[in-house]
């Protein structure tokens, strides 16, 4: 142990990069709700009338490359929302739209666990939804795409199935915020670093997963991730 900290320090978070031995940091998982207009319906929303919106989870929640991931405890109804991550390279602060896809570093496809029950109950308690999100093992994720590789995406396919029937089935291209506009409004409320990691938000068909069962996901022709819960 370093004789500077009382304690051990924590391991650093981080995801594998694709085709590389190198490992992406993980500093802060920001999250974006409510971004696809049909999944924002089914929670009650009008998307078309706001603003972006996010929470967070711990940068330890991240589970590279999914596997086994332990159903959490306090719930009796934990959802799977399937989302685009993309990794922020450069930091910034109030960066312009215009060079908002400078900043980012890659991307890859993860699974925003929410345990629903919580989080149901804490808007009907004007609570915040911390525990209903940023849980242990509750942010699910594959390898970073480099962008230098695959390009900024303006379309890939989305999709998840729990047990082998899809549950979740689009494209990025419905995003209301676009990644360049999540990224630039984001850096006017925090300073975006390398390091961390944006879940863009999660389209309609969003459901519960129990143990026992598995999560296969894909993006596009590039990733796969499979998770199953136990």
């Amino acid at each position: 142990m370093s004789q500077r900290y009382v304690v051990e320090p924590p391991a650093q978070p981080s995801l594998p990069v694709v085709g590389s031995t190198q490992l992406f940091p993980v500093r802060r998982i920001y999250c974006v709700g409510r971004n696809y207009v049909a999944h924002a319906h089914e929670m009650g929303g009008d998307p078309e009338r706001e603003p972006p919106f996010f929470f967070s989870k711990p940068a330890d929640a991240v589970v590279p490359q999914g596997g086994e991931v332990p159903y959490p405890p306090k719930t009796s109804s934990l959802h799977f929302e399937l989302e685009l991550v993309v990794a922020i390279g450069k930091g910034g602060a109030d960066i312009p739209l215009e060079q908002a896809l400078d900043h980012v570093y890659g991307y890859a496809l993860g699974i925003d666990l929410t345990r629903r029950d919580l989080q149901n109950e804490a808007k009907q308690m004007r609570r915040p939804w911390d525990m209903s999100k940023g849980f242990d093992w509750s942010a699910p994720c594959t390898a970073i795409h480099p962008a230098a590789e695959i390009g900024h995406p303006e379309s890939a396919r989305i999709s998840l199935a729990v047990d082998g029937e899809i549950k979740q089935d689009s494209d990025i291209a419905l995003m209301i915020w676009k990644t360049h506009e999540i990224v630039s409004y984001l850096s006017g409320l925090v300073r975006l670093e390398p390091g961390d990691l944006i879940m863009t938000g999660t389209p309609e068909g969003v459901g519960p997963v129990q143990r026992g069962q598995t999560m296969e996901c894909t993006f596009g022709n590039w990733d796969r991730l499979s998770v199953r819960m136990v």
